[in-house]
């Protein structure tokens, strides 16, 4: 009889306790870190064209692809093909693999693709927010290897570091 006495004393203060909880505090969620403005419902991203001196000719398409998939898949934007609230334009510029890790034979131990993409962010609704700003990222790899065996698992790699440095400039509270 007491669990029954206390469960009924106890039930209003608790009701009272969530009610005055919900309306005076909110919540804000966001998806891995990011804060997407609430008036930012749409996003475009313009082809990225390759002006690297030394051109893969499927990283444009595949880098392209791989941004609007980040935005996509960690915001609630949807992709405005024409303009949308905030856009990504830009250009990769370079595209470049360099010997590292000299020995003492002069010989390459590691080679390093490295690629750099120039972006421009326009957020139409803040253009406070707008920035423009250059990225790049890079994989080592034995230079006993063969580029061409391994280049685009190395590029798909290079892809998600830079599409998640640009997400995260755009789109973080840092």
């Amino acid at each position: 009889m007491d669990r029954i006495n206390a469960f009924f004393t106890f039930r209003p203060m608790l009701l009272l306790v969530l009610i005055v909880l919900s309306t005076s505090c909110s919540v804000r969620v966001t998806m891995r870190g990011s804060s997407v403005p609430e008036n930012v419902r749409t996003a475009s991203v313009q082809f990225f064209d390759n002006r690297a001196p030394l051109v893969n000719p499927l990283l444009s398409q595949n880098f392209t692809e791989s941004l609007k998939r980040r935005i996509t898949s960690e915001s609630r934007l949807n992709i405005n093909d024409n303009q949308g609230d905030v856009d990504f334009s830009g250009e990769i510029t370079g595209y470049d693999i360099r010997p590292m890790a000299i020995q003492a034979n002069a010989i390459s131990a590691e080679t390093r693709l490295t690629i750099t993409v120039r972006v421009r962010f326009r957020n139409f609704k803040d253009p406070r927010a707008n920035w423009e700003s250059t990225f790049s990222a890079y994989q080592d790899f034995p230079s006993d290897r063969n580029i061409s065996a391994i280049e685009e698992e190395l590029v798909r790699d290079i892809v998600d570091q830079l599409t998640e440095n640009i997400f995260n400039r755009a789109f973080s509270d840092w």
